[in-house]
């Protein structure tokens, strides 16, 4: 905008008083008067003027109260003036403008805020879920080590077999409590569709009892499992099994065994 006072001296105030500015002038005017008190001073002071003006210039009004005679209205004539819009619809809607975006504005800026609020709090218990659930495998690592290193239990080391010789594991058995604890952590992520299945193996004759199979494999999280193991179990094996296990071993997927050492 100008300089307050080149923008009064320009004359733009009175045109915007009379109401002979174009229609979005006048919008644009009355933007400016609200957002400045000495425009909206100086419009008020002219509307004043014009108001002493027009009263002071209004012509005397005769009374012919007493007179019989008629005056019939020209319906030809036309009027001189145009009809001037009241500089207060100008302001109103200038007025309502300025309020309809800070409306805009304040509800947009809420619905961020929110959005942001909403995303924090769904990371923040993300991230609750990730260390709980951390504590618990801690917990559970914890326990699992401190069972497997107890003087009572059985170290059976399971050796890769000719379809994976990278393959290895290790079986923790203990007798007292029919417990066997399988660490699988050097088998490779089964194929979709498969699983790994754990047997208890008596040797002569050759007889295979299905320990488990390992439905939550994961090469990144816990790679120790619990069974229960009532057998005189004389060897332990691992294969690859279609989803849900096998009745008895697929030798030829035979990943892993190993034989209890007898003292």
């Amino acid at each position: 905008m100008k300089d307050e006072n080149t923008y009064i001296d320009s004359g733009v105030l009175e045109l915007f008083v009379y109401g002979t500015l174009p229609e979005d002038e006048m919008v644009k005017v009355a933007h400016e008067v609200l957002e400045n008190k000495t425009l909206l001073d100086e419009v008020v002071s002219i509307e004043g003027a014009l108001m002493q003006l027009s009263s002071a210039a209004a012509p005397y009004k005769p009374k012919f109260k007493n007179l019989n005679i008629s005056f019939e209205k020209d319906e030809d004539v036309i009027p001189l003036s145009r009809k001037r819009t009241p500089i207060t619809s100008y302001l109103g809607w200038a007025a309502a403008l300025v309020l309809l975006f800070g409306l805009a504005y304040v509800y947009t800026e809420k619905s961020e805020l929110e959005n942001r609020i909403v995303d924090t709090e769904r990371e923040l218990l993300l991230q609750e879920g990730k260390t709980l659930v951390a504590e618990e495998n801690l917990e559970q690592t914890k326990s699992l080590l401190d069972v497997v290193r107890a003087r009572n239990v059985i170290s059976i080391p399971l050796a890769g077999q000719e379809i994976a010789p990278e393959a290895y594991a290790s079986v923790f058995w203990d007798k007292e409590n029919n417990k066997a604890y399988i660490d699988v952590k050097g088998l490779p992520e089964p194929p979709e569709g498969k699983v790994y299945q754990v047997w208890s193996l008596t040797l002569e004759p050759l007889t295979p009892t299905s320990l488990g199979v390992l439905n939550e494999f994961d090469t990144q999280g816990s790679q120790l499992f619990e069974f229960s193991n009532p057998n005189s179990s004389e060897a332990f094996g691992i294969t690859l099994e279609p989803a849900g296990g096998s009745v008895s071993p697929t030798l030829e997927q035979l990943y892993t065994l190993g034989v209890v050492q007898t003292s």
